[in-house]
């Protein structure tokens, strides 16, 4: 939820001397969100990572770097110690206050905003010259975009099937087509029932998701999975998924992250919907 919500929680205590600029290859890194600490690894630049917010727990050798805050606030002391020489923030989930104020303070920050699976190579191109890697971002790009190609291809003549994504219960927030795992819903031949909302990710009630009627129901979760929200749903049989078994619980750190591993979750949630194409199939 961190992403997805906005709150500006700057750190009171007064901020020690601004740590080193410069405009070359960074040789110190602080990541201010999780899919950005998995962007400088996945550019061979893990090595120079000296510091990322809470919740970089990939890949593992993220868990051991220092702590400078989380998404919405920086211990400006702590950042200081770690000298660093790039500070990558996230323009869209990093309060703009913060961003400014790191910028008044000397730090060379550098902004991105992977908004569509489509960016999202680019990103990886863009950190690669920053971080002076750029062979190994292009082969992490080149990866990335041939893995979205490859799915696009293989589900573009698939069956429609509605789909609603539910981010969280309460209050039950969802996603639009603006939103990356919107993207992935239509990339896997899904219709998102709420893609059409102007806002990134909308809150719902449950009245507007029964008149959406979706024939798959999937749950953003943490790893160890979502039995009560499941179990929730599986109450309401005027829905189709209800009715047939079609509620699923998706590892959200692999979709709701703009990063690499989207590629894995939008696999999963093809993989999903192949599946629910295939027992309705078998129904009729």
């Amino acid at each position: 939820m961190t992403g997805l919500l906005f709150a500006v929680i700057l750190c009171g205590c007064a901020p020690p001397p601004p740590a080193p600029g410069g405009s070359g290859p960074a040789q110190r890194i602080v990541s201010l969100a999780p899919h950005l600490t998995e962007m400088v690894y996945a550019v061979g630049a893990g090595d120079r990572l000296v510091g990322a917010v809470e919740f970089s727990d990939y890949p593992a050798a993220a868990r051991e770097l220092p702590r400078v805050g989380d998404a919405f606030r920086v211990d400006y002391e702590i950042l200081a110690s770690l000298s660093p020489d790039l500070v990558l923030a996230w323009r869209t989930g990093n309060p703009p206050a913060l961003i400014e104020r790191l910028r008044s303070l000397g730090y060379r920050v550098e902004e991105f905003d992977p908004t569509t699976l489509d960016r999202l190579a680019g990103q990886l191109l863009r950190l690669g010259e920053f971080a002076g890697n750029p062979d190994e971002a292009r082969r992490a790009a080149d990866n990335l975009q041939r893995g979205l190609d490859a799915l696009r291809v293989q589900y573009r003549s698939a069956p429609s099937l509605r789909v609603f994504y539910q981010v969280a219960r309460e209050p039950l927030f969802t996603v639009s087509n603006r939103h990356v795992i919107g993207q992935m819903i239509q990339l896997c031949g899904g219709v998102n029932v709420f893609g059409d909302l102007a806002q990134l990710t909308p809150v719902v009630g449950i009245e507007a998701v029964l008149e959406a009627a979706p024939e798959v129901i999937l749950i953003g979760s943490a790893p160890v999975g979502v039995a009560a929200d499941q179990a929730d749903w599986s109450q309401w049989r005027a829905l189709p998924a209800a009715r047939n078994g079609e509620i699923h619980a998706i590892n959200a750190d692999l979709v709701s992250r703009p990063g690499p591993r989207v590629l894995l979750g939008a696999d999963q949630i093809c993989q999903v919907l192949a599946a629910a194409r295939a027992n309705a199939s078998s129904v009729r």
